[in-house]
């Protein structure tokens, strides 16, 4: 629908594209829907296509003018489809010196050449030493993976690996193909013992989601290997029984992949599941479990991904604690650790007593480059690039240039937003990536640099070149999803996209994170700006990865996390070779029970294995007495040891003995005057004890809240240390948490968990995450990674409270920890089971006459249409929508809500078949 001459759209509050169009000036294209062409094939006469579309783009000169476009590449008119003009040039990268051919290429090409002339029958997963079933191997080549390198075949080859009966520990490079050699032994073993159950770790959530989707394609239709007789084969009965047995007899023989992470909202059991993708948390609380309730010789492999987190001070340890477990039981579980970092791989294989393998080999080869004042030197020569910088410090007037040529330099520039060199160079090498059509990831130490560094990018991006109408259609379509989405579309991300550059960080929501990384990884989006947990997190791989900075946070990038970043670069299939460039700014649970048998616990940690051993028996007493001053622990008549219930409860929580005991004090003290006809108290408990760290609090904020507060929310938050006059002399004194004795911290501790139980009531209310953002001026991503961690210390306390026999406190604490995964009042519990049924959306389905969840499986799925367009406001306004674009974004609402339909009936039928059993 066009507007009248003179007349502006109805835009109902907001301003449109046009709007913003009209204000702005534009270079014009030369061909919409064609990419530009080197100089030696543009001359002569050029075909011109059909003119069935057109569309209206500004001139020079600021009227619009029609160009000629496809309409088989272009579905239908949206304005503002061209690029706002350039505010900046990016530098020209001139070539100085000639690198010359890199070893590991010609390596690489002496491999490719081998293997075309004598392939090995051994690098086909096909092979009958491997025994693996037909259809996992289809499966694997339905993803593309037909043979596998020498090194994996090496490695699985050796002797007791395939059989279970030797552990491994392993390195190599991202991109090297590690994950393949786990997964055919981890899956090997599921297969082949159908009993057995397996567990892989990985550290981040991103990554357990990441996994389980791959492991859910790859054995999908694998069948164990259950004899028949294993299975009741009692057919007798009427035909709904027959049909139930064979329903029942797939399910035995089907693998079953399970996720478990802070958050998730799996009704799985350990019992349920045949392999269980985990967080580290997750997998020692499994483990615990199984050992607790002598179900652990079912476990038969362990696969610990990212081995190099053994170094995290805040949670390698309980990498560790899994291994000594595992390794004191003495059952037939196969460990497998892999790590593309790991430096100390020897040692780790002794501790393990496993197989060790270490592969350089890398199927893409990386060229590395070290950036440093308008250069680039190769990273060969980094170290005595270091040394002559050193050098030169006192001698400025020398020419670091002369002293070590370059291989290549920037021009420096005449932008002010580019006389920093550091920023020069990582927008020149990420518009002259882009510009050849490849992708380049850009790591930066801040959330706020990503934004700012995204937004110059895209200032740079090439004007001149008009994009081909699909890839801009397809970055349309991802500026129409984030605008649906409950949260909206970030205002600079809406600048950014349509030029082709992203950004990704732990600020923004989980679904904004998806879609961007999606559509950078289908290539829509040519440059995508991150932090570093993006390079843990997510695997997106990259023609060029430029790492803008030494510092990632407040600290130093070390050697794992830059090998992490510098993995991401080249990957097989989507590129022939990778660089990466580091722009530098200057120089800079009753296993145990008796002392001796403590001692063989000890002589299975990794501790054991790099000290002298009287201090690690040193240690070993020291921690003994510990833990029985804190009473965690206790000495028997006969000198054998054993957990109090109090240890037993902090075990069954997985909670840290510091944080077990501070939750033991409060909840304690709540027992004695808990807050019950309120939410509060509540929401303060489970605020998770590490969120009192780092939180910020905004005083006039908090001040507001405690006076919008009743009186059991008022009651409660002074039982546990809240004082409304102290949060009045914060806002009036402007002063910030002092923290500098154990009083003080604790007293921090209290404000800050405070402060974030106000987020979490808002959440378990049905406040939409950016009301909740907005209302206390935090990221959008923070207040959903906030109610992930929350899921997960709930979850805790209320098997605190179970192990120590409170069980009217833990019923309490379990209903509302249902709310808060929920994020909805009580009366929508039931609905909120549905897929893509949050809080909001049940209560607007209650509302529009969907009432319980037999409702919902009831009703038509044209019928939900109108109320999942209620959800976004701003999408429900058509008004604002060209008519094509409104009928696709229908057809996706109704896809969405024949999903809710589906869901509804498979949980009310479930339901009804409990009721009936019962």
């Amino acid at each position: 629908m066009s507007a009248q001459p003179g007349k502006p759209y109805q835009t109902h509050g907001f301003q449109t594209s046009i709007d913003i169009a009209r204000q702005q000036t534009y270079d014009v294209a030369p061909l919409a829907g064609h990419k530009r062409l080197a100089d030696h094939l543009t001359e002569g006469p050029q075909k011109v296509p059909s003119i069935e579309h057109t569309l209206s783009l500004p001139a020079e000169s600021g009227r619009y003018q029609s160009i000629p476009t496809r309409p088989a590449q272009v579905d239908f008119v949206r304005p503002s489809v061209a690029p706002p003009r350039n505010r900046l040039a990016p530098s020209e990268i001139r070539e100085v010196a000639t690198v010359p051919e890199r070893n590991h290429a010609k390596q690489e090409k002496s491999h490719i050449q081998s293997k075309a002339s004598a392939p090995d029958p051994h690098l086909f997963l096909k092979h009958p030493h491997y025994g693996l079933p037909p259809a996992l191997v289809a499966n694997f080549a339905a993803l593309g993976i037909n043979d596998i390198y020498p090194w994996q075949a090496s490695c699985l080859l050796a002797p007791g690996l395939l059989q279970g009966t030797r552990h491994l520990v392993y390195t190599a490079p991202t991109g090297g193909g590690k994950s393949l050699v786990a997964d055919v032994l981890m899956l090997k073993r599921i297969i082949e013992n159908p009993s057995s159950k397996a567990i892989l770790v990985l550290p981040y959530v991103a990554l357990v989601q990441e996994k389980l989707k791959w492991l859910r394609r790859i054995v999908q239709d694998v069948d164990k290997n259950v004899r028949d007789g294993d299975i009741d084969d009692n057919d007798d009965g009427s035909a709904e029984m027959k049909l139930y047995h064979q329903r029942w007899k797939k399910l035995q023989r089907s693998i079953r992949v399970t996720g478990y992470f802070g958050g998730s909202r799996t009704s799985a059991s350990w019992a349920d599941t045949d392999i269980a993708v985990c967080t580290i948390e997750k997998a020692n609380s499994l483990i615990n479990s199984a050992i607790e309730e002598c179900t652990i010789g079912n476990l038969g492999a362990v696969v610990l991904d990212e081995l190099h987190m053994l170094d995290d001070e805040h949670r390698g340890y309980l990498i560790e604690l899994i291994v000594t477990k595992l390794l004191l039981l003495r059952q037939n579980i196969q460990i497998v650790g892999m790590s593309a970092t790991l430096s100390n791989t020897e040692l780790l294989s002794e501790w393990i007593n496993a197989n060790y393998f270490v592969s350089t080999y890398r199927p893409v080869p990386i060229d590395e480059y070290l950036v440093f004042e308008n250069a680039i030197y190769p990273a060969a020569t980094s170290r005595q690039l270091f040394q002559t910088i050193t050098k030169l410090a006192s001698a400025s007037t020398v020419s670091l240039t002369d002293t070590m040529p370059p291989h290549r330099i920037f021009q420096p520039s005449t932008f002010r937003e580019l006389s920093n060199p550091m920023t020069n160079s990582m927008v020149a090498l990420a518009v002259d990536t882009a510009a050849a059509g490849y992708g380049a990831l850009v790591f930066c130490g801040s959330r706020q640099a990503c934004q700012i560094h995204a937004a110059i990018i895209s200032e740079a991006m090439p004007a001149q070149s008009t994009l081909d109408p699909e890839e801009l259609s397809r970055r349309l379509d991802l500026l129409a999803e984030l605008r649906s989405l409950p949260s909206g579309l970030d205002p600079v991300l809406e600048t950014t996209l349509i030029k082709g550059v992203g950004f990704h960080h732990a600020g923004m929501t989980t679904e904004e994170r998806e879609l961007i990384a999606q559509s950078y990884d289908q290539g829509a989006l040519k440059v995508l700006v991150a932090t570093c947990s993006l390079a843990a997190g997510v695997n997106l791989p990259a023609r060029r990865v430029i790492i803008n900075g030494a510092r990632m946070g407040r600290e130093l990038v070390g050697p794992a996390m830059l090998r992490q970043m510098c993995g991401r670069a080249g990957r097989k299939g989507k590129d022939e070779v990778g660089e990466t460039y580091l722009i530098c700014e200057a120089v800079a649970t009753g296993l145990v029970s008796g002392f001796d048998a403590i001692k063989e616990y000890v002589k299975c940690t990794l501790l054991y294995r790099t000290m002298d051993k009287k201090i690690a028996y040193n240690i070993m007493h020291s921690a003994l007495q510990e833990l029985i001053i804190e009473q965690l622990l206790r000495q028997n008549d006969d000198e054998s040891y054993g957990a109090t219930q109090l240890g037993e409860a902090v075990v069954a929580s997985a909670f840290a003995p510091e944080d077990g005991l501070c939750v033991h004090e409060e909840l304690s003290r709540a027992l004695q005057a808990f807050v019950m006809d309120g939410e509060m108290h509540v929401f303060y408990m489970f605020t998770p004890l590490q969120m009192a760290v780092n939180t910020p609090i905004d005083w006039p904020i908090f001040r507001d809240q405690l006076d919008s507060l009743d009186e059991s929310g008022l009651r409660a938050l002074q039982f546990v240390g809240v004082q409304p006059g102290f949060v009045n002399s914060m806002v009036q004194s402007g002063a910030s948490l002092k923290e500098n004795t154990p009083e003080q911290i604790k007293i921090a501790r209290t404000y800050r968990r405070a402060y974030t139980a106000f987020q979490l009531r808002d959440l378990s209310n049905e406040v939409p995450l950016s009301v909740i953002a907005s209302r206390y001026r935090t990221p959008r991503g923070a207040v959903q990674t906030l109610a992930q961690q929350c899921h997960g210390f709930a979850a805790g306390m209320v098997k605190f409270c179970q192990r120590m026999g409170w069980g009217m406190l833990a019923a309490v604490l379990d209903h509302m920890r249902d709310r808060l995964e929920a994020g909805a009042r009580a009366d929508l519990l039931e609905m909120t089971q549905v897929t893509y049924v949050k809080g909001w959306t049940a209560r607007l389905l209650r509302d529009n006459g969907f009432s319980d969840l037999r409702a919902l499986a009831e009703a038509s799925a044209q019928d939900l249409v109108p109320v999942m367009m209620m959800v976004n406001q701003r999408k429900s306004q058509k008004s604002q929508l060209h008519p094509t674009e409104a009928e696709r974004y229908n057809k996706k609402l109704l896809a969405k809500a024949e999903i809710i339909v589906a869901s509804a009936n498979k949980i009310w039928g479930r339901e009804m078949q409990l009721d009936l059993e019962e």
